[in-house]
Formats: structure tokens, sequence, C-alpha cells
């Protein structure tokens, strides 16, 4: 069976002097980078459905413009002022005002 090496007492190790940082400020070593990976993290996600939202709608707009294009092909011009002088001569002039009988209790 193979021994272990035995470690000498006192003997440092290479992570010693990181070690008894940690322990002085532990804030530091965990949790500024924890906070850093959450809010850089939230920056990388606004970005990422920026684009997502983007793109989608840039497939919309091109869809909507070949419906479209599709539905002009049988239309007619549309001119305010021809549909003004059709809707005038439409009107008809037969007609009688007839007045209602007021309800009771209004004079």
């Amino acid at each position: 069976m193979g021994t272990f090496q035995a470690k000498p007492y006192g003997k440092k190790g290479t992570f010693d002097p990181l070690a008894a940082k940690v322990k002085q400020r532990p804030f530091l070593f965990f949790g500024l980078p924890f906070i850093a990976i959450i809010i850089g993290g939230s920056f990388g996600l606004s970005q990422l459905t920026q684009t997502r939202y983007d793109h989608r709608d840039m497939r919309h707009k091109k869809v909507a413009k070949e419906e479209a294009l599709g539905m002009d092909k049988n239309r007619r011009k549309l001119s305010l002022q021809e549909e003004y002088w059709r809707l005038q001569a439409k009107t008809d002039e037969d007609w009688e005002q007839v007045r209602i009988d007021r309800p009771e209790g209004v004079e």
C-alpha cells in the first residue's frame, strides 16, 4: 500500500496568503463577484431579449408588407375630394320632417 506524503508542520502552501485575505474580507472575494455577475447578467439578458423582439418585429413587418402588396392589386385609388362629391350626390331630398309627440310631463 502506498504511503501518503506527510505535510510538514508550519510549511506554508501556495494559497495561504489568499486564504488569509479571504478570512479578513470575505465580501470582496465572494459577495462582490456574485453581485457583479448578477448585474452583468441582467444587462446581458436585456440585450438578448431586445434582439429577440427586434427580430420578431422585423419578421412581422415583412409579412405585413407582403400582405399589403397582395391586397393593393385590385384596389382603386382613394381621393377624399371624390368621396366627398360622391357622398354629396347620394343625399336624398325626398325626406320629410315629422314632429313626434313629446313625452308626458315635458313642456
